[in-house]
């Protein structure tokens, strides 16, 4: 990753607000209350908020991201809720997570540059166990005239980083799909997350 995409993050996550609010994204919200609590990890985790929530919920959480500041606010919102989570700065082939560590792992708007996006997910699915969920939100391809309406849904305005449905289904190919589709949604999240986008939702358990 370049230094101009840290940089973007952290100018971000540097502001005093919380960029996407801090409650959960509904969709996690709404996903992780069906499995078992369990180990869990968050990629391109941010600020924190659906690594603390989880932790409220009685997850074992550990998160990851490039940004140190939004570490700095994710460990702030966890203190204020009481609950402790597992935070590492890095890029994720340097991260010290053994293969089959964890139960569950969430992917929301974790929008990797698009030359290591795949490299990345078929690494989060080697920590994964067998019979281990993920859980996965975030925009899709036909998200760019959403973006062009409405600049306030935010996300990315290059093509490559947007997702496909034949994306997931390749990325995470030795998974039972127990939700694999492209909706319009409304979000309401923080600053940068406003109106309707094209997303994909994917739950899968790994065989």
């Amino acid at each position: 990753m370049t230094d101009i995409w840290l940089k973007r993050w952290d100018d971000r996550y540097r502001q005093k607000e919380f960029a996407y609010g801090i409650q959960p994204n509904k969709f996690l919200e709404e996903q992780i209350q069906k499995f078992k609590t369990g180990k869990i990890l968050f990629g391109a985790e941010g600020e924190g908020r659906n690594a603390v929530y989880a932790a409220k919920m009685g997850w074992t959480t550990s998160a990851f991201d490039i940004s140190i500041e939004g570490k700095n606010k994710a460990l702030e919102l966890a203190k204020e809720n009481k609950v402790s989570i597992d935070y590492q700065i890095g890029q994720l082939p340097e991260l010290k997570y053994e293969n089959e560590e964890f139960d569950a792992i969430a992917l929301i708007y974790a929008h990797f540059p698009s030359s290591i996006k795949s490299k990345y997910h078929k690494l989060l699915s080697k920590k994964l166990k067998e019979g281990g969920i993920i859980v996965f939100e975030a925009f899709s391809k036909n998200h760019l005239k959403y973006r062009n309406d409405n600049p306030k849904i935010g996300g990315p305005s290059d093509l490559s980083s947007l997702f496909s449905i034949d994306e997931l289904k390749s990325d995470f190919e030795n998974y039972e799909i127990l939700l694999l589709a492209e909706e319009e949604i409304e979000l309401n999240e923080g600053l940068y997350h406003n109106g309707k986008g094209a997303v994909i939702r994917f739950i899968g358990r790994k065989k």
